[in-house]
This record gives C-alpha cells, sequence and structure tokens, in this order.
C-alpha cells in the first residue's frame, strides 16, 4: 500500500505538470507579480488576490516559471456562487448587461430583468465588425486605425482579451513612436487615475475588456466636437455582456463616440464559428492580405456564435449547480452542527444525541447473538465501558433495550469525566480567586490520550459556575476539531467521486443520480464517523499533568520513609514553571501564555502543598513564559525566584 501510495502521488504530480505546462499560459490564465503566480480573472482581467488553484496544480506552475514553491492548499468549505446568493432572503441587482442573461436569472434565481430607458438618447456609432483572415492583419489595422484616430484629436480605449495582447499591441505602438498608457492585471493599482484620464484629447489607453467599470470618463468640450471617445476591440469575447460592457465605456449621457471591433478567423471565437468550408469559400473570393469583410451580416453571424457560446456556459453552470445542490443539503446539516457547537447553546443535547446514534450503530451491526464479543470489545474500544449485561443475558434481549443498557452506563461514564475535571480544576480556581483575587484568562489543558487541548477560559467565569464552563469548552473543542477535520476529508472525497461517476454516461446512466446516491453513503459513513471519534474522544477526556522524574519521585519516597538520601531530598516538591506543552496543539485551542495568565501555575504549587497523609489530586499544568532565577517570584512574596519557589531547582 505504502508503494502504491508513493507511485500515484508522483503521477498525479506528472499531471498537474503536464496541465501547468500544456493549458496554462503566462499573462493569460496568470501573472507574475512579487515573484508570485496570481491568478488573473478572465472575465474581468482583474488580479484575485488570495486565490490559488487546488490539488496541487498551483505549485506546479510555481515550479513551471522557477518561483518559490508555496505549501499545498487544502478546501476548508466550497459553495457555488448560485448557492450562495440564494442563501439571501432579498435579491436583486443592477447592471447595464443583464438583458442578455435575461434567461439564466430567471432560472436559477427566479429574477425578472427591467430594462431602464436612458438618461439621454444614445448617441454613440456601434460600426460592424471588421474581420480579417489574420490576427497579424487584424493587430496591424487596429495600429492604424489607432494612428488615424489619434491624428484626429480623438482619445482612444482599446478594449483586450489578456495581459498578453495588451502588451503586444503596446509595444506595436512604441515602434508608430506613439505613447500608451497600458491598464492590465499587472498594473490593476492605477485603473481608476487611468481610467480618469482616458477622455483627453490624443489619449492611449489599453486595457482589459472589463477595465474602467464605475469609472467617468469625462470628455473635453474639443474632444466632443472630434467625435468623442472612440472604442477599439481586439476580439469578440465569448460572451456579449463583456463586449457591451466595453461597448458602454463611450456615449455616457449622450456623449458622441464610436465603438467597433477586429476580428479574425484565428480567434478563439471565430474558430467555433468559422468552419473550413467558409475558409475555402473566402480562398475563392481571393480575399487578399490586408483586406477585410465589413457586413452586418458577419456581425450577426459572430453574434449568434456568442449566443450558442453562453447556451452553452450556462448548461455547464447550471449542472455545476445541480451538483452542488446535492452537497449544499449536507453543507447545511454539518453547518448547523458546527454553529451549534461554536455558540454551545444546545451543545449537550447534540453530545446526547451523537451518544445515542454511536451506540445504535454498534448495537446495529453487531445484532446476531453470537457478536457479543465483538460488541463488548467495540464498545470498549470506542467508549471505553464494560456491557452492563452478561452474554446470556444479550441473546434474550431486544435490540432496543440493549442500546438503552448501554446508553445509560456511556451516560454516567461521560458525567463522571466531566465531574472530575471539574474535581481537579475547582481548588486551583478557587485558591487563586478567593485567596490571590486572579482575574483574567486562564489556559486548562486537557488530553484524550493523543492530544492535547489548551482551553483558554475565564477565571471568574469558571469560579461562578464551579469550574462547569471549562467542560463546556472542552466539548465544543472536541465538536469543533472533529467536525473540521472530517468535513474537509469528506470535500476531497465528493470531489473524487464527482470526477469517478462521470464514467456513468458509458453505461448509459446519469453520473447525477449515480453521484446523489454514493455521496449519501459517503455522507452517512462520514456523521457515524464523526460520532465515533467526538464521543471517543470525550469519554477520554482529563486534565493533563506533566509527570515528574523517577529520580525525583524516588528520593521523595526515600525522604518520606526517612531512609537513605533523605537528607538531600527536599521537604516538598516544588513546582517546575515552564513551557509544557507538546508539539502537536490544536488549531482552536492554541494559546501563547502571558504574565496575566500565572493563575495556571496554581496547579502545580496545589499539589505541591497537599497535606502529606492525604492522596494528591493530579492538577492541571499552565504553559507559562520561562521565569529565570532572578527574576521576582510570580507566588506575590516579592523575593527573587531562586530565594523561594525556585530553590533547589
Amino acid at each position: 500500500m505504502q508503494n502504491y501510495a508513493i507511485k500515484s502521488e508522483r503521477v498525479h504530480t506528472v499531471t498537474q505538470l503536464l496541465k501547468a505546462y500544456t493549458l496554462f499560459d503566462k499573462d493569460i490564465e496568470y501573472v507574475i507579480d512579487d515573484n508570485k503566480i496570481k491568478i488573473v480573472d478572465e472575465q474581468t482581467g482583474r488580479i484575485m488576490e488570495g486565490r490559488r488553484y487546488s490539488d496541487g496544480l498551483h505549485q506546479a506552475i510555481e515550479a513551471k516559471e522557477g518561483v518559490k514553491v508555496e505549501a499545498a492548499t487544502q478546501t476548508f468549505a466550497t459553495i457555488t456562487l448560485q448557492n450562495y446568493f440564494r442563501m439571501y432572503h432579498k435579491l436583486a441587482g443592477m447592471t447595464g448587461t443583464a438583458e442578455t442573461e435575461a434567461g439564466e436569472l430567471w432560472d436559477i434565481y427566479k429574477l425578472d430583468v427591467v430594462t431602464i430607458p436612458t438618461n439621454r438618447p444614445v448617441a454613440r456609432i456601434d460600426m460592424n465588425d471588421r474581420v480579417y483572415k489574420t490576427k497579424k492583419e487584424k493587430y496591424a489595422a487596429v495600429i492604424d486605425e489607432i494612428v488615424k484616430l489619434r491624428d484626429a484629436g480623438r482619445p482612444v480605449l482599446v478594449g483586450t482579451t489578456s495581459v498578453e495582447i495588451s502588451e503586444l499591441l503596446y509595444r506595436m505602438l512604441q515602434m508608430r513612436h506613439i505613447d500608451a498608457q497600458v491598464l492590465n492585471a499587472k498594473l490593476h493599482q492605477r485603473e481608476a487615475m487611468v481610467v480618469a484620464e482616458a477622455g483627453k484629447k490624443g489619449t492611449v489607453t489599453i486595457a482589459t475588456n472589463m477595465a474602467g467599470r464605475g469609472t467617468d470618463i469625462k470628455l473635453t468640450p474639443e474632444v466632443k466636437d472630434a467625435g468623442g471617445l472612440a472604442i477599439i476591440g481586439t476580439e469578440r469575447h465569448e460572451s456579449r455582456r463583456v463586449d457591451r460592457q466595453l461597448r458602454g465605456r463611450s456615449g455616457r449621457q449622450g456623449d458622441p463616440g464610436s465603438s467597433v471591433f477586429f476580428v479574425s478567423f484565428e480567434d478563439q471565437l471565430m474558430r467555433l464559428f468559422a468552419t473550413d468550408r467558409v475558409m475555402k469559400m473566402l480562398d475563392r473570393m481571393g480575399l487578399k492580405e490586408g483586406e477585410m469583410i465589413e457586413s452586418k451580416m458577419v456581425t450577426n453571424a459572430i453574434e449568434r456564435a456568442q449566443k450558442r457560446v453562453e447556451e452553452n456556459n450556462f448548461g455547464i453552470r447550471k449542472r455545476l449547480l445541480e451538483y452542488d445542490d446535492v452537497m449544499n443539503k449536507q453543507r447545511t446539516y454539518i453547518y448547523a452542527r458546527r454553529h451549534h457547537a461554536l455558540l454551545g447553546e444546545r451543545v449537550g443535547i447534540d453530545i446526547a444525541n451523537m451518544l445515542y446514534d454511536t451506540i445504535e450503530n454498534l448495537v446495529n451491526t453487531y445484532d446476531q447473538p453470537t457478536d457479543y464479543d465483538d460488541l463488548s470489545m467495540e464498545v470498549m474500544r470506542i467508549l471505553t465501558i464494560e456491557l452492563p449485561f452478561t452474554a446470556d443475558e444479550f441473546r434474550s434481549m431486544s435490540k432496543e433495550d440493549v442500546i438503552n443498557a448501554i446508553h445509560d452506563v456511556a451516560t454516567e461514564a461521560l458525567q463522571r469525566k466531566s465531574d472530575r475535571i471539574i474535581e481537579v480544576a475547582m481548588p486551583v480556581i478557587k485558591d487563586w480567586v478567593e485567596n490571590r483575587g486572579a482575574t483574567g484568562r486562564i489556559s486548562v489543558p486537557i488530553t484524550d490520550g493523543k492530544r492535547i487541548f489548551n482551553l483558554v477560559v475565564d477565571i471568574q467565569k469558571a469560579y461562578a459556575s464551579e469550574c462547569k464552563n471549562i467542560v463546556k469548552e472542552w466539548h465544543k473543542s472536541i465538536l469543533l476539531v472533529t467536525i473540521d477535520e472530517l468535513w474537509k476529508e469528506h470535500l476531497r472525497e465528493l470531489d473524487q467521486l464527482r470526477q469517478s461517476v462521470q464514467n456513468a454516461s458509458y453505461e448509459q446512466k446519469d453520473p447525477l443520480v449515480i453521484y446523489k446516491v454514493e455521496s449519501f453513503h459517503l455522507f452517512e459513513s462520514m456523521l457515524n464517523n464523526l460520532n465515533v471519534k467526538a464521543m471517543s474522544s470525550l469519554l477520554r477526556g482529563q486534565i493533563y499533568v506533566q509527570q515528574r522524574p523517577s529520580s525525583q519521585l524516588e528520593s521523595e519516597k526515600k525522604a518520606e520513609e526517612g531512609g537513605e538520601g533523605a537528607a538531600q531530598a527536599p521537604a516538598k516538591p516544588q513546582p517546575e514553571v515552564r513551557q509544557a506543552m507538546p508539539e502537536r496543539q490544536n488549531d482552536y485551542s492554541r494559546y501563547r501564555a502571558s504574565k496575566e495568565d500565572l493563575p495556571g501555575q496554581a496547579a502545580q504549587q496545589a499539589a505541591a502543598s497537599a497535606p502529606q497523609g492525604e492522596k494528591q489530586k493530579p492538577m492541571p499544568v499552565k504553559a507559562a513564559p520561562k521565569i529565570n532565577r532572578n527574576d521576582p517570584c510570580p507566588c506575590g512574596s516579592g523575593k527573587k525566584y531562586k530565594n523561594c519557589h525556585g530553590r533547589g531547582l
């Protein structure tokens, strides 16, 4: 299995590297900024800060570009935008380009689209697309058009679909000795300033298609007389909305202006529209290099191609939403459980239900008369209790009686664990509050035998509640940690399931139906695992006490017996104040002790000062800063630590 895991990991790494080298292009899907790989939004052309590709793809791109490879990320939570928006009770929006998406807005959100007339009549002239055979001819024509408009005293805003094209056009303009402002994902901080200046006479601005939204491009009277702002699109986008938004940069509030798109048969969209038959027809027509086609029929045909692509993309989004609707029901349930654990208002009810469900599942699994030994072993392993009935009694008992009998014993065991935590912690809390007037927060270390949770509680609240809030915080921490760990793993399994069920289409089956059934079984298994892990930890919970070295214990024993070595042994063991936290800590219970948190040290002092004849109770160890020998003793005596509680250490 280990050998298989290593090989599968290598295959996965090579697959992601192949994706990085073949499907992801620099300055199109991503840019390098501050020696880091940053994703560029395909629609807006803006950098998506804080976003990283998952499943090792981002690391593959970092390796490809030779930048520092950051740690892999894992998905903690996921939701589609549609389901996120549908969480709101009231939903509305306003945009200048929603009309083309009216069908999708109704299907997904049940929202109507109402078109509001413009404040003033639109004076902008929208020209037909200019179609060229190759990209080279198209870009040469774009540069010629920019020069012509600039010489006429008009400002020009050039829209591009990627960072790469914007920088290519900038270099071509530099060769013609024409200054231009470039606005792309690498320079997005200057967006508002650059776009605001784009209406000045003779200004050439090269920007991604979405640049300038919400920024008013003001025109001088001289520019208005010359014909207003000229918009040049270097490529038709897959979505008509993006093209309309680019046109909308010009002609605001009745200003004059114009817009035109330059298209070549080598563009991404035109490849979907222009078949080999169309290309052969153009050759027969004798279309020469540099010649263009400008026709309303061609423009309409391009828009029809855009509409087909939009419908296809909508189908993909709708299918994605159908898959997410399955996960959404599971997400709602888990988030409700997590919310209860976070607030702690009904954590007791949830734990009682989890305990009953765990026992019920065990009894249903081992329900045969011969399963007594297996049931006994599992109950001991998970709940750390013995069965309250014999094998003979088990054979004659109903399933419901078995569940109730085990549940009663497990409930008592859980209560004993809680009472023991209170019994150990309360004397320490009481001493520090009543005798020393302590306030602030205290760190209480509780362990389940594998991990240590340093719970941070208010010492005054702990005193007022007789340490019941410590038990509550312990229950909350276990539930939060367990839910988060298993939910992350469940998300990964659902991603893998979603990819694997696509093969069901070869069997003439709907992958979505298979996904619904299998994801339900995975969710059931995850919930059962959640109950088992949480209850196993809660029934093993106890306050963590650091074990003293065996040599010290032997010296104390000899001192009590008055034997050899008694003169060297101290009369009472002194507390050891130091960092006493293991390397493995939980995210919800990490806490760096400060000097105001010294009440936690009282745990060791209380144990040290117990009467000799009395059985000493295990006390919590505080994670406190190291105290130097010459520092004032934290007990408040005014002496140096080496002359007080640090004597003999």
